[in-house]
């Protein structure tokens, strides 16, 4: 059988676009502690491609190109997604961030999933979330054993995706 996912991948890798995704490495390599793993210039000193490696995980990042359809937060005022990092110490992460040129979004607290969690937002305009992690809470927040108010998958981002299945809206018939 051949190998569809190369070496060092996962199946879900986040690919960001950056308004200037040459600054944007140097930023995540001060404020992330990535290593730049691969770079393709383009045409006008754009960034066709590029990826960087952050812990156990390779980010892959492109410059806006509007001709493409290529837009980053920025330009569209927001983004709805938000990249989630477990780290060893939250609160040196958020303050390396912070430091590096990140805005503090959230502070670093304890959560009552059981993660010490806070939210930065790059210079590029995309919102990282760090946690250290409970190993188990992602299985307690699953069996609705976490305690306070309602469930831990309705405000942990971790668990969401798997835990907040929402049925498919009714489709409507268009009236002739």
């Amino acid at each position: 059988m051949t190998k569809r996912i190369p070496d060092g991948m996962h199946t879900v890798t986040p690919h960001l676009i950056c308004a200037d995704a040459d600054a944007a490495i140097e930023f995540y390599k001060k404020a992330f502690g990535a290593v730049e793993t691969a770079r393709m210039p383009g045409p006008n000193g754009k960034l066709m491609h590029a990826a960087v490696r952050i812990g156990d995980s390779t980010v892959m990042l492109v410059d806006e190109m509007p001709e493409w359809g290529a837009l980053g937060p920025k330009a569209l005022k927001g983004s709805p997604v938000t990249i989630h990092l477990y780290v060893d110490d939250a609160d040196a992460f958020a303050a390396r961030a912070i430091g590096a040129g990140a805005t503090e979004k959230m502070p670093v607290s304890e959560m009552f999933w059981g993660d010490r969690y806070g939210q930065v937002e790059d210079p590029f305009g995309h919102r990282c979330e760090d946690a250290e992690g409970d190993a188990g809470h992602v299985q307690r927040a699953e069996a609705g054993l976490t305690e306070g108010a309602g469930c831990a998958a309705s405000a942990h981002p971790a668990v969401s995706f798997t835990a907040r299945r929402r049925p498919a809206p009714p489709r409507r018939r268009r009236s002739r």
